[in-house]
């Protein structure tokens, strides 16, 4: 594991920079979760004795990269957690996708329905038993002819299993490298990316931004000359 890229830190909440492959948490696979590294890192920073109270507010699929937020308190997880079923808390993602869209910018709304023993998730119909209503915005950044590759800025709206991912295979348009919804020539690293992360300070209720962008690596060259 390399070193922990933190974001911001202080006395209520860590932010950082989950790289791609690491679990947010401890699932059956037992490898490093992010959850366990940073309570590491800040057992050894301060010098905590028994166990350190790190609040999980919300997870990125194990393959994608970005900006992860814990709460170093109790006060501050709650008051997070309930920002995100209010909405304030608000999430941005990139990816690289398949081909040319006809439109620059848009809205995908679609009902999905979540495979618990595949672990799959799929566009179904409206009145379909357990689909959950999904949504979210998409704007192009860039389109690579020569790849034939686009650049997407997403924003989510509502936070579904595998949403961006189902999504955007959906419109024909599957994130690069994506192995489960995507084409498998493009790579088996996906390229989707927490990049921006938008939250009321759980204490002194001020509005912050945090911005990370992966690499300029593999696909990601695309960023290049891009101001994010």
């Amino acid at each position: 594991m390399e070193q922990l890229k933190i974001l911001y830190e202080d006395n209520h909440i860590i932010v950082v920079e989950k790289p791609p492959n690491i679990p947010s948490q401890s699932d059956k696979t037992e490898d490093i979760d992010m959850l366990t590294i940073v309570k590491k890192y800040l057992k050894e920073k301060y010098n905590k004795l028994g166990n350190v109270y790190l609040g999980l507010i919300h997870r990125l699929d194990r393959p994608v990269g970005g900006i992860m937020i814990f709460a170093k308190t109790s006060k501050a997880a709650s008051r997070l957690s309930q920002q995100v079923r209010d909405k304030v808390f608000k999430k941005e993602y990139l990816a690289i996708v398949d081909g040319k869209l006809n439109n620059k910018t848009g809205t995908l709304e679609n009902y999905l329905l979540k495979n618990e023993k595949n672990n799959i998730s799929k566009v179904v119909k409206e009145n379909t038993k357990n689909a959950k209503y999904a949504k979210l915005d998409y704007e192009v950044l860039k389109y690579n002819e020569e790849t034939n590759l686009s650049l997407l800025k997403i924003f989510l709206h509502t936070g579904r299993h595998h949403q961006i991912r189902v999504q955007l295979a959906n419109m024909g348009h599957s994130i690069c490298g994506d192995q489960k919804y995507g084409t498998r020539g493009r790579g088996k690293q996906i390229s989707l990316w927490a990049y921006k992360l938008t939250i009321e300070h759980p204490i002194t209720k001020e509005k912050i931004e945090f911005k990370d962008l992966p690499e300029c690596i593999g696909p990601w060259v695309i960023l290049k000359e891009i101001v994010m």
